[in-house]
């Protein structure tokens, strides 16, 4: 590692012997050389400016393609993902969530039909959350509803924001619940109307492109990919510790939660 220089040295450097140490194509003066990470490399002192802040890592890019009631979906979602995200910094992870899964899209008369693994009712709920995130827009606001819907105990009717909460059953999540709870800026009647329309088929068509576009095709349900990749090990280890997994791949320093972790293998996926 080479030694650090004060400033004044390298200021003295300059005007003893202005080429010593430092880029031919250098304009800059020596009291500006350690002023910017692109001034020092222009002239070439990065080693030398010890104050000149890190350059910011990547994040880890991660997207799940998932359908709402496949059960290794939910789990992988509930236990793994939304965990994981908690607990790591904002800039470290970025998450995609695409709801459609195996579902098949018909063109029926003109107008765009889905068919679901899990028949009607996941197609209800895959329409309902890509309506919540394109309602809510922020990810931070969305990704807890999503989570609180899927750890449900029936997410269909977690999902029927169309229906009043059950007053004698208070403690089965529904979609207002979830909304009330985690994102009460979100307009419930907003989401309903989107899955009534047009909008909530256009935003099922976009899933259905998206996920026939994989490369390679996917095979079961959840599909992860991580930078843009698919290969069998990157989806072992995101399914077998996915904190671990994130922590290894990214570049940046490490948060106190990168310290190790382990987790049990999730339940085989669904396949179409």
């Amino acid at each position: 590692m080479a030694p650090t220089v004060p400033l004044a040295v390298l200021t003295l450097v300059a005007l003893v012997a202005p080429g010593l140490g430092v880029a031919p194509g250098c304009d800059y003066p020596a009291h500006r050389w350690c002023s910017s990470r692109d001034i020092a490399a222009a002239c070439q002192v990065q080693s030398r400016c010890p104050s000149l802040p890190s350059p910011a890592a990547a994040p880890v890019e991660l997207s799940l393609y998932y359908e709402s009631l496949c059960p290794a979906c939910r789990e992988f979602l509930v236990l793994k993902l939304f965990p994981t995200w908690l607990l790591l910094p904002e800039e470290m992870l970025n998450i995609t969530l695409v709801p459609y899964g195996n579902a098949q899209e018909r063109n029926v008369s003109g107008k765009l039909d889905f068919q679901c693994q899990h028949g009607p009712e996941e197609c209800l709920g895959n329409m309902m959350e890509a309506c919540l995130m394109h309602e809510a827009k922020n990810f931070s606001t969305y990704f807890p509803v999503i989570f609180c819907l899927e750890s449900g105990s029936s997410v269909t009717k977690n999902l029927e924001a169309v229906r009043p909460c059950p007053p004698d059953r208070p403690h089965v999540p529904c979609a207002r619940q979830c909304l009330r709870i985690y994102a009460p800026e979100v307009d419930a009647g907003r989401i309903t109307a989107c899955v009534q329309g047009d909008t909530g088929v256009a935003l099922m068509h976009h899933n259905a492109q998206l996920t026939e576009a994989l490369q390679p095709p996917h095979q079961y349900v959840p599909w992860i990919t991580v930078n843009g990749k698919h290969t069998d090990e990157l989806q072992a280890q995101a399914e077998a510790s996915l904190l671990g997994l994130v922590c290894h791949l990214y570049q940046g320093k490490k948060p106190e939660a990168c310290g190790g972790s382990k987790a049990p293998k999730f339940p085989s996926g669904c396949r179409r």
